[in-house]
């Protein structure tokens, strides 16, 4: 039984060291990169090669020869900016679409308050990067031509001041003639219909991910597939492989921390592939067709907005590893927003519902943690009697613990279902996009920002040392205690920069379980002075 109980003590710093390291790198470890292939061009064209030979109706991979000799490196945050050579432009409320003169959508640019960097509105993508809606043929020169070439368009400048607007693109090639016509909802959503007026195979992309994430947090980056099986299959910057095709796939997407870019069809399946650039990141192509209908979407990864266009584009918003656990838990908080209207009150309600659901466990194991306290006289005085005999010492532990109903692991399962839900919490704060620009109340103007005063940080740190005051504890190995005395100034230090959302959680998690707390006390204190009045 001792080594149980060594155990529980083990288990309980691994837990709240484990939960340290892993923040600490998830925020501040920069992701290694891979060593860059030298036979990757060949290996992507042995995947062609094979994938061909199935069959004649099996989706195309695309040539990654082809589109890999017009293909711009990604340039480094201090490369001269490329000039964007606007053809036209669509303006609603909330944002700007600008289309250059090879029909690619080169920018959109975010107007509403809460999306603003550096008091300018946001602007989405990379101008050294692959463009949204850019078509690349298989036939090389026909696409070296089709990059060259400008179109014509139908209009200059567009407004949406109503439901929708379309835009005629026009390329006219040696061999072909592209029109690409472009209706443009307020939501920021989008039909687009490309004709050929011959036959020629050709894929269109999303663009490479948008570039609007401008913090240091190891946030999921890249491109995704959802298949049509319903599996979503992922491809983070510094993983792709080759160029592997997706037959049949409802929807595919480039994002970042906030933002995506999606080209979807749920009536008619599309088939996706994926080139790799040197620096191992994916960039998603569609197969077109002659006469290719799709849809897409440029913009947040917001919840309700991607529902109103269709509900399966919600599966494009993820959370990294917790994603299983965190988008139920970000549906809870997101309904009683829409009972309260305040992210802030309604992540403390969220705090309260799990606090209350976790409290049977709770309660359980903090009683077995009274009376342990209370055994740790008989305890100590049973290993040294029989400290030469770890065999009958046990034995002994174990009818002591049986005869007063303690158990020396009931304190651990409350930390261990905490430490999921905190994780995926962690991650719900860092990538809804919702937080952005929320308020709370008083100083916290954004909730997906640190406290800018630390204000939150420093009561989650003094709440959690209260917590620590008023709580039970059998540790008799001085090096634990003293780690477990600091680790309220730790996880401070770890706090400052976190999220206030997140902070606001963890202080009002505190708070509840410090009443909690006094609560089992008390009835502890009730159940001794019950069973002292039974032996009388």
């Amino acid at each position: 039984m001792e080594q149980q109980q060594d155990l529980q003590k083990r288990l309980l710093l691994a837990l709240v060291l484990s939960f340290a390291v892993f923040v600490l790198f998830d925020m501040f470890m920069p992701k290694p990169p891979k060593a860059i292939d030298s036979n990757s061009n060949h290996k992507i064209e042995e995947s062609k090669q094979s994938i061909n030979r199935i069959s004649t109706e099996t989706p195309k991979v695309i040539d990654s020869k082809a589109v890999a000799s017009s293909l711009p490196k990604i340039s480094s945050s201090n490369a001269p900016i490329t000039k964007i050579n606007a053809l036209s432009t669509i303006k609603s409320d909330k944002f700007i679409y600008t289309i250059d003169d090879i029909g690619r959508v080169a920018q959109v640019t975010l107007l509403e308050d809460k999306y603003k960097y550096q008091g300018k509105p946001l602007e989405l993508f990379n101008p050294n990067w692959v463009k949204p809606l850019e078509i690349r043929f298989s036939d090389k020169k026909l696409n070296q031509e089709a990059l060259k070439t400008p179109y014509s368009t139908s209009s200059r400048e567009i407004t949406l001041d109503g439901t929708k607007k379309s835009l005629i693109l026009t390329q006219k090639l040696s061999s072909v003639t592209i029109t690409k016509k472009i209706i443009f909802y307020r939501d920021g959503h989008y039909d687009l219909n490309v004709k050929l007026s011959s036959p020629k195979e050709y894929f269109i992309t999303t663009g490479q991910r948008p570039d609007a994430d401008h913090t240091n947090y190891m946030v999921v980056k890249g491109v995704m597939v959802r298949k049509g099986d319903g599996i979503t299959k992922i491809i983070e910057d510094g993983d792709a492989e080759g160029s592997p095709i997706f037959p049949n796939a409802k929807f595919t997407a480039s994002f970042d921390r906030y933002y995506t870019s999606i080209l979807y069809n749920f009536q008619k399946p599309i088939n996706v592939s994926y080139i790799t650039t040197p620096e191992e990141n994916a960039i998603v192509f569609v197969q077109g067709e002659q006469d290719l209908k799709i849809h897409g979407y440029i913009g947040a990864k917001s919840y309700d907005t991607l529902y109103s266009i269709h509900p399966e584009l919600t599966e494009a918003i993820e959370y990294g590893w917790f994603t299983f656990l965190s988008k139920p838990l970000f549906k809870v908080l997101h309904w009683i927003d829409k009972v309260l209207g305040n992210w802030g009150w309604s992540i403390i309600i969220l705090t309260l519902l799990i606090k209350l659901l976790l409290f049977p466990l709770s309660y359980k194991g903090m009683m077995s943690m009274q009376k342990l306290k209370d055994l740790a006289p008989k305890m100590n005085e049973i290993k040294e009697r029989y400290k030469d005999d770890a065999q009958k010492m046990n034995m002994k532990m174990m009818e002591l613990y049986r005869k007063h109903g303690a158990n020396p692991m009931g304190g651990c399962l409350p930390m261990l279902l905490q430490i999921p839900v905190f994780f995926a919490l962690y991650r719900v704060f860092l990538n809804a996009v919702e937080l952005q620009g929320a308020p709370w109340a008083l100083w916290i103007t954004d909730l997906s920002q640190k406290d800018p005063y630390f204000v939150l940080p420093i009561l989650m740190g003094v709440s959690m040392w209260f917590q620590q005051k008023i709580t039970p504890n059998s540790m008799t190995d001085p090096m634990q205690q003293k780690i477990f005395q600091w680790l309220p100034v730790i996880m401070t230090m770890f706090f400052l920069t976190f999220p206030s959302g997140l902070v606001l959680y963890w202080l009002v998690n505190n708070i509840f379980t410090i009443a909690q707390q006094y609560v089992i006390n008390q009835a502890y204190e009730k159940h001794k002075a019950t069973q002292k009045l039974e032996k009388q």
